[in-house]
């Protein structure tokens, strides 16, 4: 018999500086709510999905910021949705800036069970943009001002009847992310992102571009590691920042089985088979017979580019 998951990753559209916590609040219990009438058993959010994606101003006064992150999970803005996910009897997954008893700051996604109660915590590992304000750049890309690199690894947690990971955004673009969770036997990673639809690097880079970079990216981690993977985006245009949407789900062989093709909110739904993450486990991917760590040393041991280790003979 298959192990079916039922997802709905929940794409949220745009969300403005000036939207409070509770109208996004109830835009997501009204997702979850059409999830579950629609045979959903996990509805999966974007990162930051309680908030605009303020990464991209610039606070002189770094505790300013503070106003976008919580300092308790579930607090009095987000109880309602943990209310209503153990009602409907339905798990979730969300990403959120998470400020910590000792005041240090993550970008955070969390995984709820049906009763309601948070099983897993992880933290952005891969964080990209800069810290300080960079004025060659068409917009702010300032995570590294904001948040502290996750501190937790890339833990798979037993959920669902399956092996769930997470990931944020960026981590999406760096294998190892997919490994270490594929180390673990994961059969399902999660993935929230809030990715700008312009390059601040680049004028040449097209949108075009940019979703096939996701797509490539997300593709590769399912197919290197047979399993599924969920990406769900924040999408649309905040406060005339735009965002890319794209939120799909690709399945253990890398294949795409479903994407959306809007900006707004909206859901994807999909019936995962976890059983299918087994050929690719035990055939080309099989890490047991073929990997060779003895010569991984460098992904490691090594952060930038060095000198090659090449010698003749």
């Amino acid at each position: 018999m298959p192990r079916l998951l039922t997802v709905a990753a929940a794409q949220l559209g745009p969300i403005h500086r000036a939207d409070d916590r509770r109208s996004v609040v109830r835009r997501m219990i009204a997702l979850m709510q059409q999830a579950k009438a629609r045979g959903a058993d996990f509805v999966v959010y974007p990162e930051l999905a309680l908030t605009t994606f303020f990464p991209r101003w610039y606070c002189e006064d770094r505790a300013e910021a503070d106003q976008w992150f919580e300092a308790a999970m579930p607090g009095p803005d987000t109880q309602p949705l943990f209310d209503t996910a153990r009602a409907l009897g339905i798990a979730m997954s969300f990403g959120y800036a998470e400020l910590t008893p000792e005041g240090r700051h993550f970008n955070s996604s969390i995984l709820v069970d049906r009763t309601g109660q948070i099983i897993g915590k992880y933290r952005k590992v891969h964080l990209p943009g800069h810290a300080e304000r960079d004025p060659t750049r068409a917009h702010q890309h300032l995570e590294k001002r904001y948040f502290e690199p996750g501190d937790r690894g890339f833990p798979v947690w037993r959920f669902e009847d399956g092996l769930v990971g997470m990931a944020i955004c960026n981590d999406r673009r760096w294998p190892e992310t997919y490994r270490v969770m594929g180390l673990q036997g994961v059969e399902m990673v999660v993935l929230g992102y809030n990715t700008p639809t312009t390059n601040g690097h680049s004028k040449t880079e097209t949108l075009a571009d940019r979703l096939f970079h996701h797509r490539l990216s997300v593709q590769a981690g399912a197919y290197q590691n047979s399993t599924w993977v969920v990406a769900v985006a924040k999408a649309g245009v905040e406060d005339g920042f735009p965002l890319f949407g794209g939120t799909l789900i690709a399945d253990p062989s890398g294949k795409i089985v479903g994407e959306l093709d809007h900006d707004e909110d909206g859901l994807l739904i999909h019936a995962c088979d976890l059983d299918a993450t087994r050929f690719g486990k035990e055939t080309m991917f099989n890490f047991a017979a073929h990997r060779r760590v003895e010569h991984y040393d460098l992904i490691t041991s090594r952060i930038g580019v060095g000198e090659p280790l090449g010698t003749a003979g």
